[in-house]
């Protein structure tokens, strides 16, 4: 006999029905902010009441899919490999909501007696009990218990449960500062503080555990990239995070705000950054890559600092076809990754006769000094593509007439974009020249009408003088 069956049915109609008329009537569009905030706290309310009934039908689906035997358990009985799968299909979730689910069942759904059949207390009763009140959802639920139940075995189950009582007080707005009820985010850091106050040498046994599963693995290079794999060490990736955060934080749109052209109108709009923030990631990484390579103090390699060495022909250099090949890369890289690394790299010339024989070695290149770095650094003050910001610390020295083609290592031929600016030049659309030694930029078509060849002024300097003379 289905006992949910009709009451659920009733939901699903009532749901359904307030849903068609919040969207026909433009209820929330109508309504004042008060009432706009109170309609989102009801709803927000009645879903986690959902969300309550789902972590308990998700911990019993778990339950009966425990069974030894394999054909005796639910997921064999409706064809799934195992739990997971089994939820996707019913709860159409990915699989780390789904995960999230399972999760939340085990921490506050009852155990039941192998012997007589009867519910046995939850772990966490306090946290139950908000649960099947409302006052909590999944992010509630495993912000407070998550964070406890790794102290344990070294704290007893007793006192995991007395410190989620005091948690879950702070959920209800019944905690001792009278403070409202508060959100997820916040009962992870009450639950992180009471875990770390009952475990007083719990850090110390999770680091050493950390430090023998910390790892990073380059995969098998494949036609869409190099996979990476591993685990960092929570310095290690709060030290990474601080890169990302550092190259990926907001700039201002404009090289200076206050400034015209002659024609009286503003300078022309920065460029538009499509990448993901998982693609920013991987951009900033090389950069830092790149850092940490020329600055000199990495171990060396034969007496010299590592170096990626690039091999390509120097008539498929000039003419931009075939491909070169990364030593220590099976994939071939085109001319226009051949072409980015030798612009800021060193290059030197080896002739061979066709047959392998090498019959000429050139003496290496270094495309710019650090002192010719420093002046454009100072110059152009950081990338110079309209709105990118990348300070010149993080930036590339690019040959505004390529090396390849004759051009110069001078000071008027250099200036500095950052890794992606540098790396997708040719495919951005953006084009440079330099105008008596000054670096002048046009935007792509696509970027707007105005074609118009503008001068770059990121320079520091030159913009305090030019908002002073305004």
């Amino acid at each position: 006999m289905d006992l949910l069956a009709q009451p659920l049915a009733d939901l699903r109609s009532q749901v359904s029905a307030v849903v068609r008329a919040a969207s026909a009537e433009r209820a929330f569009e109508r309504g004042a902010e008060a009432e706009l905030a109170g309609q989102v706290a009801v709803i927000a309310e009645v879903g986690r009441l959902i969300e309550a009934l789902l972590i308990d039908a998700v911990g019993e689906v778990a339950r009966r899919s425990e069974n030894a035997v394999r054909d005796e358990r639910m997921t064999s009985h409706f064809g799934c490999r195992d739990v997971t799968e089994l939820l996707q299909t019913l709860t159409r979730q990915e699989s780390r909501s789904v995960a999230r689910l399972q999760r939340a069942a085990k921490a506050v759904r009852p155990d039941i007696s192998v012997m007589t059949g009867e519910l046995l207390d939850a772990p966490f009763p306090s946290v139950r009990d908000a649960m099947t009140d409302g006052v909590i959802g999944v992010d509630g639920i495993l912000a407070i218990t998550a964070p406890l139940q790794q102290a344990a075995p070294r704290v007893s189950a007793a006192a995991r449960a007395d410190a989620a009582d005091i948690v879950v007080a702070e959920a209800r707005g019944e905690g001792p500062d009278g403070a409202p009820p508060a959100c997820a985010e916040l009962l992870r850091i009450h639950a992180q503080t009471w875990s770390l106050a009952l475990d007083q040498d719990g850090a110390e046994p999770r680091e050493r555990v950390a430090e023998r599963k910390r790892s990073l693995t380059l995969g098998a290079p494949t036609a869409n990239g190099v996979p990476v794999r591993g685990t960092l060490l929570p310095e290690v990736a709060a030290q990474l995070q601080t890169i990302f955060d550092a190259h990926l934080a907001p700039t201002v749109a404009f090289d200076d705000p206050f400034a015209v052209d002659e024609d009286g109108e503003l300078p022309a709009f920065p460029a538009v950054d499509e990448r993901t923030r998982a693609q920013k990631q991987h951009d900033a990484f090389a950069a830092a890559l790149g850092v940490a390579a020329a600055s000199g103090l990495l171990p060396t390699i034969g007496g010299h600092a590592p170096t990626l060495v690039v091999s390509v022909d120097a008539e498929d250099l000039a003419a931009g076809t075939g491909y070169a090949h990364a030593q220590g890369c099976d994939q071939p890289v085109s001319m226009g990754v051949a072409r980015h690394l030798a612009c800021s790299g060193v290059i030197q010339r080896v002739t061979s006769r066709p047959g392998g024989r090498i019959v000429a070695i050139g003496t290496e290149e270094r495309v710019f000094n650090r002192h010719q770095r420093r002046a454009i650094a100072l110059r152009d003050g950081r990338c110079i593509i309209p709105g990118c910001g990348v300070p010149a610390g993080w930036c590339e020295i690019h040959h505004v007439t390529e090396h390849a083609r004759g051009g110069p290592t001078h000071t008027d031929n250099g200036v500095l974009l950052c890794w992606y600016h540098h790396r997708f030049l040719d495919r951005i659309g953006w084009q440079l020249r330099m105008n008596a030694g000054v670096p002048e930029v046009q935007a792509p078509p696509w970027h707007g009408t105005d074609r118009r060849w503008r001068a770059v002024t990121t320079s520091p300097v030159r913009l305090k003088k030019r908002l002073l003379r305004t």
